[in-house]
């Protein structure tokens, strides 16, 4: 197949600009679906958004399928591309489920009807999932929608995985990839479920920490207990797991796990330039949140510790009494849900079982725990000097007129270490988000010139495989 003409790119990109309305308005169709996944009352809507999206695809001439899991449905969709095609064949990977929308009441507007509102960079879309992931994973298929309206069809070998349980720790896509292994077959994934640098800059994303999430109940006496007649002879579990998660950092906030930092390894000098170079102001990033100073481990820069080292945070605690007025009980039982964020080469069973030693080394006397990993990925790193890397870049850098750069990321996408590790491909993080985007939170918003640009980005990419 020959490279696509300039004369071709250019009314692609043509066609993305004058289409935007419309791009919107299929965006905001799907985002109208409460596809939560996490509630089993939103299974149906999950089952709908899985069909919405597959119909999409058939719309664009690929083969699409709904295919079971124990959980919701995974969306598989091929496109063989033109006849010669000799690039890569390209894994796109989305989801279509969104995170629940509590406090429901903090909301602006409804969550699942999505609106267009002004805002300091232009127009806006607030809606859940409007920036994870349905509005990211949309870029990509407008692009190929503008390809296929008036760049002669879909450019490139494109297969496209969607599922439904990626806000929930993806527990069944993994062996969904070794069933499917043959017919997943690729040379590249391509993922939009990341970030840029700011609104003006846009960024490959090479690494992401991992996760380990874990929930913990500790437990004493065999029923709550009147805390003036128990009081000072019962033990109090809520009071002893609350001491044994104060001691989960020093003074330096150096995260006390045994063999924790054994695998952790710091960053280069070469990296630690490039990080200081881009002028990241800390106080600016907390201040937007209302907060003052930094926390987290001593000795290491801003992007360090968000990027580059391992983290641990109680995310919930709970236990006895805590609805209005008073009850003076000791209770029972007391729990609690922690998670690690993890870097390169750290294993999240390891952490498991060293937040097992390092809690049981400290439980007191007459009480008993259990725990329950409820999700663990590794972190991972990406060869930034692969060539599907450079290509991004240059994608990026024609498309805003300004260098891409490479960056890291807090989060975690398990998917990337299963797509290493059961197809054997690395994956091209190519993200349009904003660190104010709220995700997870309410008022979850994007802006509409990040998907406006992202759609052409995504559409450039597809030229260069297609010439590659």
């Amino acid at each position: 197949m020959p490279k696509p003409s300039s004369d071709t790119v250019a009314s692609v990109l043509q066609r993305v600009d004058a289409g935007l309305e419309q791009s919107r308005d299929r965006l905001f169709d799907l985002l109208r679906i409460p596809s939560i996944s996490a509630q089993p009352a939103h299974k149906a809507d999950c089952l709908r958004a899985a069909e919405w999206s597959r119909d999409q695809l058939l719309g664009l001439g690929f083969r699409a399928e709904l295919r079971p899991t124990p959980g919701h449905p995974v969306v598989v969709a091929h496109h063989d591309g033109p006849a010669g095609y000799a690039g890569p064949h390209v894994l796109f990977y989305g989801h279509y489920d969104v995170q629940p929308v509590d406090p429901v009441e903090l909301w602006h507007s409804p969550p699942f009807e999505p609106t267009l509102v002004d805002g300091p960079r232009g127009k806006r879309f607030v809606a859940r999932g409007a920036v994870d992931d349905k509005g990211q994973w949309m870029m990509f298929v407008e692009a190929l929608r503008a390809w296929h309206d008036v760049g002669g069809g879909i450019p490139a070998r494109i297969t496209i995985v969607l599922e439904g349980e990626e806000e929930v720790g993806s527990v069944n896509l993994e062996p969904f990839l070794r069933a499917n292994k043959d017919d997943l077959k690729a040379d590249l994934g391509l993922i939009s479920d990341t970030g840029m640098w700011d609104v003006h800059t846009p960024a490959i994303t090479t690494r992401l920490r991992g996760m380990a999430y874990i929930e913990l109940t500790l437990k004493a006496a065999k029923r709550d207990l009147h805390s003036g007649l128990y009081g000072g002879s019962a033990l109090n579990p809520i009071n002893a797991l609350a001491k044994i998660l104060g001691d989960l950092h020093d003074e330096n906030g150096r995260i006390q796990l045994p063999g924790f930092y054994d695998k952790v390894r710091p960053i280069t000098n070469a990296q630690r330039a490039q990080w200081d170079a881009l002028g990241f102001d800390e106080a600016a990033f907390l201040g937007d949140i209302g907060l003052t100073a930094p926390s987290g481990e001593r000795g290491y820069s801003a992007l360090e510790r968000l990027w580059a080292r391992p983290t641990a945070d109680v995310n919930g605690i709970w236990g006895g009494y805590t609805a209005a007025g008073s009850k003076t009980v000791i209770a029972a039982e007391a729990s609690a849900k922690v998670s690690f964020r993890l870097v390169s080469d750290q294993d999240p069973q390891e952490v498991f079982a060293q937040f097992q030693q390092f809690v049981n080394d400290r439980l007191p006397a007459g009480a008993i725990v259990t725990f329950d990993l409820h999700s663990g990925a590794p972190g991972m790193e990406v060869n930034s000097d692969s060539a599907w890397v450079k290509a991004a870049l240059d994608v990026l850098t024609d498309e805003y007129g300004k260098p891409a750069i490479l960056m890291g990321s807090g989060g975690s996408i398990p998917v990337v270490t299963s797509l290493r590790n059961v197809l054997g491909i690395d994956t091209l993080l190519m993200g349009f988000g904003l660190d104010d985007d709220q995700i997870h939170s309410p008022n979850e918003k994007f802006e509409q010139t990040c998907f406006h640009h992202g759609i052409r980005s995504h559409a450039r990419l597809l030229a260069k495989f297609a010439g590659a």
